[in-house]
């Protein structure tokens, strides 16, 4: 067996090349957007791409599963439950993928996506049992998927993959498709892990089904340019230019709470609240236009080119990265609230406090 981790720091994201030294033919799991790497190690190492794996639908990168099978002929494959609108090999759970000598199992994990897949890997020669397991956002270093994207029932059945990769012997590797993220709160940032580790000190692991389920209850905010991602990676719609590079983008300006009020009186701004629905709900800047950052690429022609623009979340981090999108996708004249909606509350009650 040949195998090859690609770490992609710039997504946080994990992609995989598993290969047959025998009979040279390999597969791609979780393909970046970028396929390039893919191509020059299998030609630099004389193998064929012959099959392009993603666990599920990314909605949170651009994934280069047809890119990838459009440079070399591979044969793209998804859960059969995958909503696309491209062809595709359909994945029944329990399927097996023979690639040379090597076995690649397909195990249905549904929870974080309906469609997730993780894939056990067994290299025949060497040993007849599960060695490593691809597992997709299912499980995490130290933790695993949100599952709160198929709502409660999506949580249920999150928590029975994991009790299901859990199955697995201990000394089984456990290689994710996320090292850090909006995908998992909790991911220490290691690459890799063991069933064994995790079993044992992977707080999530330890909960109950109860108190799995009201963890999954608290709702974290979807990622930034979600909607556009998925419908790009389902082959609805062409955003491919979502991926553009914004993080750490200097040229974005930033100001804080206690000078926003001057700083509106100086500026025709429009104030763009990125965060969800029940967050502007609770509590809001006045005047501020609820975008959030999961539509933020769906929804530009509501944001006007010509007009100050004042980016704002709850504690500022968001709206920083939603600041950073827009310039990096020609918006010149963007600000960002450092200290959010949070920050502002906090400062106005301070200003109307009793000496």
């Amino acid at each position: 067996m040949y195998f090859k981790q690609f770490l992609h720091d710039d997504l946080g994201c994990s992609s995989y090349f598993v290969a047959s030294r025998q009979s040279r033919d390999a597969v791609v799991v979780d393909p970046a957007y970028d396929i390039q790497p893919y191509l020059d190690l299998a030609r630099e190492r004389g193998y064929r791409i012959r099959l392009v794996i993603d666990t599920h639908l990314h909605a949170d990168h651009l994934s280069g599963n047809r890119k990838l099978a459009a440079a070399t002929g591979a044969e793209i494959c998804l859960h059969e439950s995958a909503d696309v609108v491209f062809p595709f090999r359909r994945l029944r759970d329990g399927e097996e993928i023979n690639l040379g000598t090597l076995l690649l199992r397909t195990v249905h994990t549904p929870g974080h996506r309906p469609e997730e897949i993780s894939i056990e890997l067994v290299n025949p020669p060497r040993s007849p049992e599960t060695s490593m397991v691809l597992s997709g956002d299912t499980l995490f270093v130290g933790d695993v998927g949100r599952p709160d994207f198929g709502g409660a029932e999506g949580a249920r059945q999150e928590y029975r993959s994991l009790q299901r990769l859990l199955t697995l012997p201990d000394y089984v590797e456990v290689f994710p498709s996320h090292f850090e993220g909006f995908c998992g709160k909790g991911m220490c940032g290691r690459p890799s892990t063991t069933i064994g580790f995790e079993r044992r000190f992977n707080p999530v692991l330890q909960l109950s089904e109860a108190d799995f389920l009201q963890m999954a209850a608290e709702v974290p905010a979807r990622p930034l340019n979600m909607s556009a991602i998925l419908d790009t990676n389902r082959g609805a719609a062409d955003y491919g230019w979502v991926r553009a590079s914004h993080e750490h983008d200097p040229e974005v300006r930033r100001i804080g709470v206690e000078a926003l009020a001057a700083w509106l009186a100086a500026h025709d701004a429009m104030i763009v609240d990125v965060r969800e629905p029940s967050e502007y709900a609770s509590a809001r800047i006045p005047d501020a236009v609820l975008i959030p950052q999961a539509e933020l690429a769906t929804r530009l022609d509501e944001i006007p080119r010509d007009r100050e623009l004042l980016l704002v979340c709850a504690g500022g981090t968001r709206s920083l990265r939603a600041a950073q999108f827009l310039h990096a996708v020609g918006y010149e004249r963007v600000t960002n609230l450092d200290g959010g909606t949070n920050g502002w509350l906090d400062h106005q009650r301070s200003a109307a406090a009793p000496a």
